[in-house]
């Protein structure tokens, strides 16, 4: 029933993509505008889901299940980071590649694709994935890009999604609830993540050179990689370990921990490879490649562990 969901709120999604994309090409507005969306996605949309996530009731099967999450995500990042360690010399993969193999869309795919399936009760256990993978992005990933020792705290620490992380946390332990008027706005505001970011992908799509996609020799290793091998691995580690029977609801739980892992390469990673420039044309092409893979791999990866 679940992998049906997904697959239907895919199928939403990618329509959703492509309304992005036809109104770039058919010269309603410029690919530039996506820069407008980012920037509101980012800065005032993301925000009002991570601190909406944790405006529920506290419980201590809750507090267990996102202490979980938070060990699952850890475990799966220090996987992936061995893992890529383990294959970058006799694959002779690039900075750009390993992070895209590394770091997945987990916010603006997974968020979404979570209120909807599951509910909204249960993106509480998808921003601890989320703030894991934030705060390594931006040490590990960034100095990696940057070819650069040491961490900007800075941008850490003054990432608006992690400071909404960790407010939503006070929040939730103890128990202070917002006004109802900032609460529906804030509510209301969640619920247009999806669409904003979908059509923001479809428009940032018209850039890409689809030539390019098909042509380049190892987008397909680095696709069949990060979206079967990868996930694969996961799914048989969440499966098997005995973590599920930690806590209550701890299937779940790690389902939407692999829904994280199985989703296209993250779009910073096109952001930081264009800071730094650091083949931010290539970096781009594996976030369309594995994007466009993922309606196949992503219901597949969750029926597999379901089963």
């Amino acid at each position: 029933m679940i992998t049906l969901q997904l697959l239907q709120q895919i199928i939403v999604f990618f329509l959703m993509m492509a309304c992005g994309f036809a109104v770039v090409k058919c010269g309603l507005i410029d690919a530039k505008s996506s820069r407008t969306l980012s920037v509101i996605c980012i800065y005032i949309i993301m925000p009002c889901v991570m601190i909406n996530a944790f405006q529920i009731e506290y419980s201590r099967s809750i507090q267990n299940g996102f202490l979980l999450a938070i060990a699952a995500a850890v475990l799966i990042h220090i996987f992936l980071l061995v893992f890529t360690q383990i294959i970058g010399k006799p694959l002779k993969l690039s900075v750009v590649e390993k992070e895209s193999i590394i770091y997945s869309n987990s916010g603006n795919l997974v968020i979404p694709l979570v209120t909807v399936v599951l509910g909204e009760e249960w993106v509480i256990y998808a921003s601890a994935f989320l703030s894991v993978q934030m705060i390594l992005m931006w040490t590990h990933g960034q100095s990696l890009m940057e070819a650069k020792a040491g961490i900007n705290w800075k941008k850490i620490l003054c990432n608006i999604n992690l400071i909404a992380i960790i407010l939503g946390i006070v929040l939730f332990f103890t128990q202070i609830r917002l006004p109802v008027i900032f609460g529906n706005t804030m509510s209301q505001i969640s619920a247009t993540l999806g669409p904003v970011c979908m059509i923001m992908l479809g428009m940032t799509m018209t850039e890409v050179k689809w030539k390019d996609i098909f042509s380049h020799s190892r987008i397909y290793l680095i696709t069949i990689l990060k979206m079967v091998v990868t996930p694969l691995i996961v799914l048989l580690l969440l499966k098997y370990l005995p973590l599920a029977s930690l806590v209550k609801d701890g299937k779940t739980i790690l389902l939407i921990s692999l829904m994280a892992v199985i989703t296209p390469s993250a779009t910073t990673i096109v952001q930081l490879a264009q800071l730094y420039d650091r083949e931010p044309v290539y970096a781009s092409t594996i976030n369309v490649m594995t994007t466009l893979v993922s309606i196949v791999t992503m219901p597949l990866m969750v029926m597999f562990y379901l089963a």
